[in-house]
């Protein structure tokens, strides 16, 4: 079993991460920089197969689906008018004595977890905080700032000339991008309302409190899609992405008791949902947000018609009238589920790590091996059928050190297979085909391995 202390554990999977090519810390040659972290050629392996099982579930395998890629970098006033230079903000509290900044809701509930702070105003916050002698949880000490407004939105100045710079925003949402091509994808393609716009990209938050590994950080992957619908059924639709959204969860193989709906109360939500529902995950350290669901009605394609002076509407090819349609947002962090799937694979039997993949989310899905690497015919023979067996699935090659630790290296990446080409195979044309998660090992045919490997890819 995984120890489940909870900073004992976050300590083990970051240490697994660096050693076997998962995540790496950011600048680490200038002495890292907080918050920020950078995928190794495993980790990317693993968020790229996450990214595309979802884009095939919820985009290419649906007829009401497309997909765009929008910038990263928008104008200034495309978050005026979306509300989030006066809207996106946290409220902060520094501590005097070591400077330590925090979200003050995290501060509190982090030490007062029955305490609901939500809509709170700045001076209830205070009082909270220095009515219960709140603690620094970096000094110790309880000498605080009083609470106030930190934006998250992130600030970038674009030009040739440093005089006549430009200010622009990194997006802190990959929603803007969708809702300003709203009428270049109406016109573009066959789509009718109900339909969905989907993105996958990066999105930027200045935040206040971030941390616990890559599940809170400034630059981070997300997947996301806007759905276009009429108002009158949006609960409708609404109830069906929950649905969906839970579903493709299990299918990844996250344990279902690690899983809960939470709904966000009135003066949690953004400012421009009318319902929010998250799927939160249950990490060693709290229950936190893994996927949330928005109702966004009509907010940002109106905001956006009335501050550009352009019409966002739609018109309906079969009814002839013309509306501002509705949104229904289902979002998926992609760097944080990524890191969720670590969590939730992550095994200790006796000295033995492994991880518990589910094999379509598996970096690697084979490893091939020679018993010896200092004996060339089992090294000619095992390149043959590792390059054989690349053109239909992800492997990876490994003739380092003996057999136990090659086992033992595939074991902590994930790799649910390993085929080891030993003497036998030169008689026979068998090798040993070893089972990440039982360690059982079963001879099979050369020629019957992709079959064999499709068959258990399929279950």
């Amino acid at each position: 079993m995984a120890d489940t202390n909870s900073s004992g554990l976050i300590d083990k999977i970051t240490a697994l991460c660096k050693r076997r090519g998962f995540v790496f810390p950011s600048s680490e040659l200038y002495g890292g920089l907080a918050n920020v972290w950078d995928f190794g050629p495993v980790g990317i392996l693993l968020k790229n197969n996450i990214r595309d099982l979802w884009w095939k579930h919820f985009v290419s395998d649906r007829d009401d689906m497309v997909g765009i890629d929008a910038s990263a970098i928008l104008r200034p006033e495309v978050w005026a008018a979306s509300g989030h230079v006066s809207g996106f903000n946290d409220a902060m509290v520094d501590c005097k004595e070591c400077r330590n900044r925090l979200r003050a809701d995290h501060l509190i509930e982090d030490v007062i977890p029955e305490k609901k702070v939500e809509g709170l105003s700045y001076p209830q916050l205070d009082k909270i905080i220095s009515e219960n002698k709140i603690k620094c949880p970096k000094c110790g000490k309880s000498n605080w700032t009083k609470v106030r407004k930190f934006s998250q939105l992130v600030e970038v100045k674009i030009g040739v000339l440093e005089e006549g710079k430009d200010l622009a925003y990194l997006r802190g949402e990959i929603a803007q991008g969708i809702f300003l091509n709203f009428k270049n994808v109406v016109n573009s393609t066959r789509v009718k309302i109900p339909f969905g716009i989907a993105q996958v990209g990066k999105a930027y938050r200045n935040e206040v409190t971030m941390g616990q590994f890559i599940h809170r950080t400034f630059e981070f992957d997300l997947m996301e899609f806007e759905y276009f619908i009429k108002s009158e059924n949006w609960e409708e639709i609404y109830e069906m992405w929950r649905d969906e959204m839970w579903k493709w969860a299990l299918s990844l193989g996250i344990k279902e008791e690690n899983l809960r709906w939470r709904e966000h109360g009135e003066f949690e939500r953004s400012f421009y949902s009318n319902k929010t529902m998250d799927i939160e995950y249950k990490y060693p350290f709290g229950w936190k947000e893994m996927f949330g669901i928005a109702y966004r009605s009509d907010y940002d394609l109106s905001n956006h018609t009335e501050k550009s002076g352009k019409d966002l509407s739609y018109n309906d090819p079969i009814t002839g009238t013309s509306f501002i349609p509705h949104v229904v947002e289902p979002t998926f962090g992609l760097s944080r589920l990524t890191g969720i799937t670590l969590f939730n694979a992550y095994t200790e039997v006796g000295d033995r790590v492994l991880l518990k993949l589910d094999p379509k989310l598996a970096p690697y899905k084979v490893a091939v091996f020679p018993l010896l690497a200092n004996k060339p015919d089992l090294v000619v023979k095992a390149k043959d059928i590792y390059h054989k067996l690349k053109t239909n699935f992800v492997c990876v090659w490994d003739d380092r050190g003996n057999i136990g630790k090659r086992y033992f290296a595939q074991d902590e990446i994930g790799t649910p297979w390993c085929v080891t080409v030993d003497f036998q195979t030169l008689e026979d044309d068998t090798v040993t085909v070893r089972d990440r998660d039982t360690s059982e090992q079963e001879r099979v045919s050369v020629e019957k391995l992709p079959e064999y490997f499709t068959s258990k890819l399929e279950k």
